[in-house]
């Protein structure tokens, strides 16, 4: 591993991370409602993610731009850390429908995003 892939992570991170977070100033979160941002971020990356697994993985430039857009891009904008963190919040508050809802809608979206686009 070079410095180049070094900084290729690492702004690939930063522009996720910032897509991220205006995603978080742009959908608000009430910690007793759904947590749309992060639901919208980690959906947004698994797409953008699969996309691009499926549609240049044979192109000969695409391992070059994995680590700028697979472990940089799509790992800043997505967040299981922050999924996890509200996942409790609503459970700490009795939020069980919510709480069952958004693990079931985040997963679900993520994975049948893969699965569709690997049909394509």
């Amino acid at each position: 591993m070079g410095l180049k892939t070094v900084l290729l992570v690492f702004v690939g991170g930063g522009l996720g991370s910032i897509l991220r977070w205006f995603l978080a100033r742009v959908l608000p979160i009430d910690k007793t409602v759904f947590p749309w941002s992060t639901l919208l971020s980690n959906v947004i990356a698994s797409l953008l993610l699969a996309v691009l697994l499926f549609q240049f993985k044979d192109h000969p430039k695409w391992t070059s731009l994995q680590p700028l857009i697979v472990v940089g891009f799509c790992g800043g904008l997505s967040t299981f850390s922050t999924f996890s963190f509200e996942n409790y919040q609503l459970l700490q508050q009795g939020q069980l429908a919510l709480f069952g809802l958004n693990i079931f809608v985040s997963l679900t979206l993520g994975l049948l995003g893969f699965w569709f686009l690997a049909r394509l």
